[in-house]
């Protein structure tokens, strides 16, 4: 049987770990054609021949990086209809420690990377066989919502949320039938996650607490949510902001 995302071409970025690994093998799974691009070629390349997908070495805080992707693409697929830009860092620092450094280093990945990975997807779906049009899915977080000390973090992922709006408008007002929305997940199961708590196990009581579900998500409920955003299902979705995190932007805290 078809997946849901049969014969579409597919770009996750930061997909050699974490919430993005979990996409590339949750679309491969799906029919997709995926390139699984990262800086990180070792993993990058091992979860690539496990699950069927194409590592492509992107930084995704280089123009000129994406212009070769750009024509890797168009030269060897000639269509793209999803491109998730979910490649980020984090900082760890406050607005009293952060340096201009930490600070321009973090927005060329975090916020810089999506821009420029939403001007290649919008130059590369536009010339769509068939009929022009795409989803572009940007991993925002949490703390768009609700602020951490890590003051460029949350700055950029703020910021993803307003660059997903507006992208959302020019395509829908240019009449492209590109979507573009963004995925907002909480504290998240990751390996990375999991060695942490293997160090210090208190750590998993704190992020399960995070939730009123009193859980923390799996890589696969934020997977799962970008493959309804890049399917069929989500053509009248557009600018939205999708929460995968058990409800914790919504309770007031608790007395």
């Amino acid at each position: 049987m078809a997946g849901r995302l049969q014969d579409k071409v597919a770009v996750v970025t930061g997909g050699a770990s974490g919430i993005g690994e979990g996409m590339v093998r949750r679309f491969c799974s799906e029919g997709a054609s995926v390139l699984l691009a990262d800086i990180d070629e070792p993993n990058g390349a091992m979860i690539a021949a496990e699950c069927g997908a194409e590592f492509i070495m992107l930084d995704v805080s280089e123009p000129d990086s994406w212009q070769q992707l750009q024509g890797t693409i168009s030269d060897k697929y000639g269509r793209l209809d999803t491109l998730v830009n979910n490649a980020g860092i984090v900082s760890s620092l406050d607005i009293t420690a952060v340096t201009v450094e930490a600070w321009q280093r973090l927005m060329s990945i975090n916020l810089m990377g999506v821009m420029l990975g939403c001007q290649m997807a919008i130059a590369l779906m536009r010339e769509n066989p068939g009929a022009v049009g795409g989803s572009i899915i940007n991993t925002a977080s949490s703390t768009s919502f609700l602020a951490i000390p890590d003051v460029a973090y949350t700055t950029s992922k703020a910021g993803v949320v307003g660059l997903t709006k507006s992208v959302a408008v020019f395509c829908a007002n240019e009449g492209l039938n590109i979507r573009c929305n963004s995925i907002h997940p909480g504290a998240t199961l990751t390996n990375i996650l999991k060695t942490a708590i293997e160090q210090t196990p208190e750590v998993e009581e704190a992020c399960n607490r995070m939730s009123p579900l009193n859980r923390m998500g799996t890589v696969e409920e934020v997977a799962a949510m970008a493959v309804f955003l890049a399917s069929d299902e989500a053509s009248f979705c557009t600018g939205g902001q999708y929460a995968v995190e058990g409800g914790t932007v919504s309770q007031h805290p608790k007395m």
